[in-house]
């Protein structure tokens, strides 16, 4: 199988050199030229492990032994064997994608992802170091730099907004260990960090440099695929529930800024796995919302700071990859991407827009909506959600209100609550006194739900990264490494 940029066919790698590589030369992100025929069911008849295996190994067939990889990867990192398990909520089923070691969603592929970039080094015969840039609007960082933490030959640099993330999420990166690891924070926003390092790999490209750039973003083919599995390990949990029968549509309400989180689950559906509607969740940046109701995409607009950061975003990279899935049309995609970079707006034709909006939906929630939800499902049904996955609840009950469709759905909880305690204590009526380990112990007395060992673990650790640097020196930066 050849992968190609979604801007252009002129080149062609395999999927060892697309994960090598992150990015295409052309600026576009890799692509398979089809997707490949896949045993949907069978792949339903094993464990998460086993479901991991199948899925990479058939979008990434130049890895030798994917399960040995995948165990590597997996083992002894996750609070159940399921890695993703699911809770029966009311009248939904919450995924729950918190429970590996930095608490965060980006777990699944950010564990993974490591264990394909040392064997894709391995495959290509490089010798030289890698040198993985990514930015983050608050989880991607964290669960990055723990799964490249020293591994041999290769190195991470990571950047985030100064003042963009919980001081939870701050403290994470800034207390990270390993001798290959940098975190840098930059006076702006997400999308000046993502757009800063997307022009260090334009930049040096086809320069001579001390070491080989590559990515841990979801540009990056290898950090994507990991995320397919947990569609089918949730489909698989409402069959052992006696919820749906095989062959049965599930919808999920995902909540997503960055569009690689819920164009997994359509990849999951392209791979046979029934999934009806795919729900995007966001909140009051609601670029998206407004991109899938409307066909015009529009990042002339504020950046709103919310209580939940970790979709903070106005530009969404993986909605490329879906502009190129659904037509097909890697000039179109290009010239799409030339508008937004050069206008900061595009319109897709009309005919792609009623294919998009046969497949998703969209909503947004504010924050004061995220806290009554917050609030409403804690005191009616006891189950703890953060404000990310409060706007992917909400956006659920409204597209059951609006379509009136009872199909079975799953939303995705994409963190713990205890990474945002102070919009959870204020959302369930609690005292937000004191700084955020206090207002994290101060929720786990009230609601009984314990606090993760690696967030509880932080307090007291001493700070190895407080540089804060202007967006202009991103590239500066990266080369003093």
């Amino acid at each position: 199988m050849l992968y190609h940029s979604t801007r252009s066919t002129q080149h062609w790698v395999d999927s060892a050199q697309a994960v090598l590589d992150g990015l295409a030369p052309d600026g576009g992100l890799y692509m398979p030229e089809t997707l490949p025929a896949f045993d949907w069911k069978a792949c339903l008849q094993g464990d998460s492990f086993s479901m991991a295996a199948q899925i990479l190994s058939a979008l990434l067939p130049d890895f030798p032994d994917m399960e040995a990889l995948v165990r590597r990867a997996y083992t002894g990192k996750f609070q159940t064997e399921d890695l993703t398990p699911t809770v029966k909520v009311g009248d939904y089923t919450v995924l729950e994608l918190f429970r590996g070691p930095t608490s965060a969603f980006k777990d699944v592929a950010l564990s993974m992802l490591p264990q394909l970039m040392t064997a894709a080094k391995n495959l290509k015969g490089q010798e030289q170091d890698i040198m993985i840039l990514t930015a983050t609007s608050g989880d991607t960082g964290k669960a990055a730099l723990e799964g490249f933490k020293d591994v041999p030959g290769i190195r991470i640099c990571v950047f985030y907004p100064h003042g963009g993330v919980s001081q939870v999420q701050r403290a994470q990166m800034a207390t990270q260990e390993g001798s290959n690891v940098s975190v840098c924070a930059v006076e702006g926003n997400f999308d000046d960090a993502q757009t800063g390092v997307k022009h260090i790999f334009a930049a040096c490209q086809g320069k001579e440099l001390p070491f080989r750039l590559s990515s841990a973003n979801s540009i990056n083919i290898g950090r994507l695929a990991p995320q397919i599995m947990y569609y089918f390990r949730a489909y698989r949990d409402l069959l052992d529930r006696g919820e749906i029968q095989l062959g049965d549509r599930v919808n999920f309400s995902v909540p997503t800024g960055n569009f690689g989180d819920i164009l997994a689950g359509y990849l999951a559906k392209q791979l046979g796995l029934p999934v009806g509607r795919l729900i995007c969740a966001s909140n009051a940046n609601n670029v998206l919302t407004d991109f899938i109701r409307t066909g015009t995409y529009d990042r002339r607009r504020p950046l709103h700071k919310t209580t939940s950061p970790s979709m903070d975003i106005l530009v969404s990279s993986n909605l490329e990859r879906l502009l190129y899935l659904l037509s097909g049309d890697t000039e179109l995609v290009k010239g799409l991407m030339e508008q937004l970079n050069t206008q900061g707006t595009y319109t897709v034709p009309e005919s792609l827009l009623q294919v998009i909006q046969k497949e998703f939906w969209a909503d947004f929630c504010d924050d004061a909506r995220a806290a009554r939800v917050i609030g409403g499902v804690y005191q009616d049904l006891g189950y703890l959600l953060d404000p990310h996955t409060a706007s992917g609840w909400a956006a659920a009950t409204d597209y059951r209100a609006e379509t009136g469709d009872s199909a079975p759905m799953v939303v995705l909880s994409t963190a713990s609550p205890y990474k945002f305690p102070a919009a959870v204590l204020t959302a369930i009526g609690g005292d937000t006194r004191g700084d955020e380990f206090q207002q994290m112990e101060r929720l786990s007395v009230i609601t009984g739900v314990p606090v993760p060992q690696n967030l509880a673990g932080l307090r007291g650790k001493p700070e190895r990264h407080s540089l804060v640097i202007p967006k202009e020196q991103i590239l500066d930066y990266v080369l003093s490494l």
